[in-house]
């Protein structure tokens, strides 16, 4: 019997403004003969990176939680699930990451799920590198030193920005980053095909001697408590913590040692990528579904916990008992002590100041205007803003244009007329303490 032939996925990463939509599109409108599936990653709560992708035959899934990572790894786990019940329509998977995302958790999810692993090989990771900004944004950015430093391939794009001895030293300084990966450069991700797919090039043994840790992935939870529990109801008590909340996964029939523990927790990452259901004081506990548990009030809580029959409850909490002083409680009033309790790796956190602002408005803007306002945001914010990026309607014109910038450097052009299609405008902005009201107030100040 023949065995199939895994799935090749190659993850796109690169900090924001690198090149990544234009590689995608230049890799899909090549006559290669792959019919590649296409993930896409925002952040932010408007999606653009989709509309910017040009018309082709391939499938184009789009997720706007932020970073593929933590909970949005059960996302990845989802999407790459549902590609499989169309496999006769692709034969290739193209992950784009959001330009804020550490790929490590991405390329975690090829080994850690069992599901996932048998049908997906992680053929490389490829980053994209702006070679105009990288020097600024490696000090400012860990996110973009994780995205070097995993990558199987670097393309040093935007190389007809800096001269060439800037070019050489910039080479010479990825290299002494990650001496394992090629480095490709290119001007406008002018990247052949075959210099990006079907590498064959991620090698997790490589992986794990630059870094053991790299299979220890991260939780959207912290702690897991087991409690052994005969039929009956019980009460989980919490005090007040330090969030007026808790996300939390109660599962029932939960092993107590580490292998169990681990797949109970990987089958809770999936869990925790769904929306919470919200529990309130007093109500019962629903098992394998995610809950937010709303302790905003003084004093303790309680919920309630109805077992049918002896068991395992497992709890996978976002935080730790000794936080909340979790209890699980008989009817007597008695604590139960937990029968076995891990400590997970908890989700990273972006950088606080770091944040999106995104712009939708219906009707046309003065280009006069518009310049003057962006000049003046660019001239006095430049360096705070990272990546700007949407569609623009132009009083008088027929198409949409679509603009793009990296830090002080902009660019727009037009694109496919409006048509029938409502004219609006669309602008994400991705950066550092930017100030949303003014940003805002700048903008309608453009409309005619």
């Amino acid at each position: 019997m023949n065995t199939p032939q895994k799935v090749p996925v190659t993850i796109l990463t690169g900090f924001l403004g690198s090149g990544k939509t234009t590689l995608l599109n230049r890799i899909l409108s090549e006559d290669h003969g792959k019919r590649i599936a296409v993930i896409e990653n925002e952040f932010g709560e408007v999606g653009i990176d989709h509309a910017l992708v040009i018309d082709a035959d391939e499938e184009i899934f789009e997720m706007s939680n932020g970073c593929i990572c933590c909970t949005v790894r059960g996302d990845l786990i989802r999407v790459l699930g549902n590609l499989m019940k169309r496999r006769d329509k692709f034969d290739y998977v193209l992950v784009e990451t959001t330009g804020l995302a550490d790929p490590g958790p991405v390329a975690q999810t090829f080994f850690m799920d069992d599901e996932i692993r048998a049908e997906f090989s992680l053929d490389g990771i490829v980053t994209l590198v702006d070679a105009a900004h990288i020097d600024q944004q490696l000090g400012r950015s860990d996110e973009s030193t994780e995205q070097i430093a995993f990558a199987d391939v670097l393309v040093l794009n935007k190389t007809d920005l800096v001269s060439g001895e800037a070019l050489d030293r910039l080479e010479t300084r990825l290299r002494e980053m990650n001496r394992m990966s090629r480095v490709v450069r290119s001007k406008q991700a002018d990247v052949a095909v075959d210099k990006v797919l079907h590498l064959g090039a991620f090698d997790l043994d490589q992986v794990l001697e630059r870094r053991p840790t790299f299979l220890e992935p991260e939780y959207p939870f912290e702690w897991t408590g087991v409690y052994p529990l005969d039929a009956g109801r019980y009460e989980l008590s919490l005090a007040e913590g330090p969030d007026p909340a808790m996300s939390l996964v109660a599962v029932s029939g939960q092993g107590t040692d580490d292998p169990a523990l681990r797949d109970g927790a990987e089958w809770c990452v999936r869990r925790y990528a769904e929306p919470a259901k919200d529990v309130s004081p007093g109500e019962v506990l629903p098992f394998g579904q995610h809950v937010n548990l709303a302790l905003d009030s003084p004093g303790r809580k309680s919920f309630f916990l109805e077992v049918g029959a002896k068991t395992r409850i497992g709890l996978y909490a976002q935080h730790t008992a000794e936080e909340f002083d979790l209890r699980v409680m008989d009817a007597a009033g008695s604590a139960i002590k937990e029968e076995a309790e891990r400590t997970w790796v908890a989700q990273h956190e972006h950088d606080d100041e770091v944040g999106s602002i995104a712009i939708e408005k219906d009707g046309d803007v003065d280009p006069e205007r518009l310049n003057a306002w962006l000049g003046k945001l660019l001239a006095e914010r430049g360096v705070d803003i990272f990546r700007m990026k949407g569609f623009i309607s132009i009083a008088g014109e027929p198409r949409r244009f679509v603009f793009q910038g990296v830090h002080m450097l902009f660019d727009s052009q037009p694109d496919r007329p409006w048509g029938d299609s409502p004219r609006r405008n669309q602008l994400v902005f991705i950066g550092r303490n930017l100030d949303e009201q003014g940003m805002r107030e700048g903008f309608d100040a453009c409309l005619i």
